[in-house]
């Protein structure tokens, strides 16, 4: 039996009622209510309501049919709401309140503004200016380029007589391409920006062409309007701690002269000075890979336009989702990333610049972010994947951020001294490894929160080290096996296997390398440590000026017995890099183009494409190449000018790539986040 009946109704009406069709003011709170008890036959009746308030419920969505012609403020904070496409049946709604519904996020923002042609107040922020930019000022830009898209690949694939079934093919794959390839704003609002595309390219074929596309069995809603990407959001700025903001800063005044040679035929200083469209139009005689898109100073203490000294330590692109109703899966490369260094983490949208989210901790430093997809239980036991965002530093405390929802959901107390990196298990979601300065690697399991963020968190092992670990890497054939790690005083190897029960393990193997007197040691600092491929490992530094490039199949016996062996890597190359003594100027790798990355410590950045390398690497009787391979191009740090004095000893600490290198992400040791976009 619902818990809505017409009695109940009555007693709630502010003020009561005698007869339903009198109330204008109706508070349901608190009432435990599910989707299933707003009865729309019931709430039909109520003709004269115009607020409505649904707030703590358990609502995770709306019927489609309540039939409140008159409703003008409602208020759904604190439920479950999934979606809100259900809302454009409240066509006269000017206020709108929806917090605290954890799955809903910008996009659903975007959506309900568009929906809502009278909406002016949107979680108590005036939202008129965006709304109109939303519903109006973009609609052009997307219009045309459905159109073209149309007029280009599909317009002549279909003949003057048609059939439906040709009809229902060529709307198939139309609809299916236009939402492929037309692309527009920061990747925080893709499903947005899909929705619109999909929308507009139905009316394009509906009215325009005259097709009739009644050949799918859901209806599908058809609007006028288009919408506007903007970087605005109606949603401000958290003060607490554990939320989120959206406060960035871009160098002011700044003059770039971005200088992109070829390591063996260009000349230091030599770029010139030129205008971002100047580089789009003119015919470089060099081989430019990248161009600057943002330099960003989002990571100040306090907000400080003046703070050129925080270190900025780690970044690592947001992954795709795989399932669920936000699915991603049109997107070929997420281009959103996470940066932490100092007391914040943010979320970078790299093709606009724009600080999607920021996360602070003021008495934290932040040294290392990972992510994590994890599929969590929401309401009427359904299964939802979401992203999630662990951070580590100097206090020893993992904190977990559902992204989606921006909330820091809880810690683990994993260390009493800093960690240095973080790393999930790509084959066990909730495996968390955290490498600390207390010289121990430890396993988590994070476990899965449930729809209160209530979870448990349980330490699995813990290894031990001889010196403090940097950098760690899991074995990609086998990352439920081995683990390396890149340590102060060496390279080392352990067994991870869940199924010994031994929970505190010694390192299996200790890698030699060649130092810089022609002989090998095992003792020297490694501060970058990344796996090529999945055989081939990438570590930095035995010796200064070198980056080795190693076997981990030919070097690492898995049939050997015994702890704690000495082995020798298996060189199969050397890069060429900087010269400097500097430690903790970290490298990466894309493994789908055959890169590796490494800042130096002069703001620049060293690309090395080794795609005519490995296929040689790959087979039994690789040889080592016998000279020294130099980078492919080096991007020379711009010329950054604040407040006309040019700022200089940028260190680079780390540079990351997309897993389609698309865009580079540099951090640097002055505070400043670079961002270049491969041309």
């Amino acid at each position: 039996m619902s818990k809505i009946t017409t009695e109940l109704l009555l007693e709630r009406a502010v003020p009561r009622s005698t007869r339903l069709r009198k109330i204008e003011t109706l508070n349901l709170s608190k009432l435990q209510l599910k989707t299933g008890d707003l009865d729309p036959r019931l709430f039909s009746r109520l003709r004269h309501l115009q607020k409505l308030d649904l707030s703590d419920n358990l609502l995770d969505k709306f019927p489609n049919s309540l039939t409140l012609p008159d409703l003008r403020v409602l208020n759904c904070n604190n439920n479950k709401l999934e979606d809100v496409t259900a809302l454009k049946q409240f066509p006269l709604l000017e206020e709108l309140t929806y917090e605290n519904n954890v799955y809903l996020t910008l996009n659903d923002d975007y959506k309900v503004m568009f929906l809502l042609q009278n909406l002016r107040l949107l979680n108590g922020k005036d939202i008129t200016k965006l709304a109109n930019h939303v519903r109006r000022v973009n609609s052009r830009k997307l219009t045309s380029k459905v159109t073209a898209h149309w007029e280009k690949f599909f317009r002549d694939q279909l003949p003057e007589k048609h059939t439906a079934e040709q009809v229902k093919s060529i709307k198939k794959k139309f609809l299916k391409s236009v939402q492929t390839n037309v692309v527009y704003g920061p990747s925080s609002l893709s499903e947005f920006t899909r929705w619109r595309v999909k929308m507009i390219a139905e009316e394009l074929l509906a009215c325009s062409l005259g097709l009739d596309l009644n050949t799918d069995p859901e209806p599908e809603e058809k609007m006028d309007d288009s919408e506007e990407e903007s970087t605005e959001s109606p949603r401000e700025a958290a003060e607490d701690v554990d939320q989120v903001g959206d406060f960035s800063s871009y160098i002011n005044n700044v003059t770039v002269t971005p200088s992109k040679r070829k390591r063996n035929n260009s000349k230091p200083g030599s770029g010139n000075k030129r205008s971002k469209a100047q580089a789009n139009n003119e015919e470089e005689a060099e081989d430019v890979s990248a161009e600057p898109l943002h330099f960003l100073q989002c990571h100040s203490k306090g907000n400080s336009r003046e703070d050129f000294k925080t270190q900025l330590w780690s970044c690592v692109f947001e992954p795709l989702l795989d399932c669920g109703a936000r699915k991603d899966a049109i997107v070929s490369s997420s281009r959103t990333v996470a940066t932490c260094g100092g007391e914040s983490v943010c979320l970078i949208d790299c093709e606009t610049g724009t600080v999607l989210k920021k996360y602070k901790v003021a008495t934290e430093e932040f040294f290392s972010v990972a992510w994590t997809t994890l599929t969590m239980v929401i309401s009427d036991s359904r299964k939802k994947s979401h992203n999630i965002l662990a951070a580590a530093g100097r206090r020893g405390i993992v904190k977990l951020i559902h992204v989606a929802a921006d909330f820091c959901y809880g810690e683990i107390k994993a260390h009493k001294k800093p960690i240095a990196t973080l790393c999930f298990s790509p084959t066990r979601e909730t495996h968390l490894f955290t490498a600390s300065y207390d010289k121990r690697i430890a396993l988590w399991d994070i476990g899965i929160p449930d729809c209160d963020y209530n979870f448990k968190a349980s330490q699995l092992l813990t290894l031990e080290v001889l010196s403090i670990p940097l950098r760690i890497a899991l074995v990609p054939t086998c990352p439920d096996r081995y683990l390396l790690a890149g340590c102060e005083d060496g390279c080392f190897a352990w067994s991870i296997k869940l199924d010994k029960e031994q929970k505190s393990r010694p390192f299996e193997a200790i890698f030699q390398f060649p130092d810089k007197d022609g002989g090998v040691t095992t003792s020297h600092r490694v501060d970058g440590l990344a796996f090529l491929n999945d055989d081939v490992i990438v570590s930095k530094c035995s010796k200064p000026g070198c980056i080795y490039l190693w076997s981990w199949s030919r070097s690492f016996d898995t049939k050997g017995k015994g702890c704690q062996r000495t082995i020798s890597a298996v060189i199969l190359a050397e890069l060429e890099w900087s010269s400097t003594d500097l430690s903790y100027l970290t490298l990466s790798t894309c493994p789908a183009k055959d890169y590796v990355f490494c800042g130096d410590e002069k703001g620049s950045v060293w690309m090395y494409n080794l795609s005519n390398y490995t296929t040689a690497w790959g087979s039994a009787k690789g040889k080592r190449s016998d000279r020294r391979i130099p980078p492919t191009q080096i991007l020379k740090w711009p010329e950054l000018r604040e407040n006309g004095e040019q700022l200089s000893e940028v260190l680079v600490n780390n540079v990351v790539s997309d897993p389609t290198f698309t865009y580079l992400v540099v951090l640097t040791s002055v505070n400043i986040t670079a961002i270049w976009k491969k041309s």
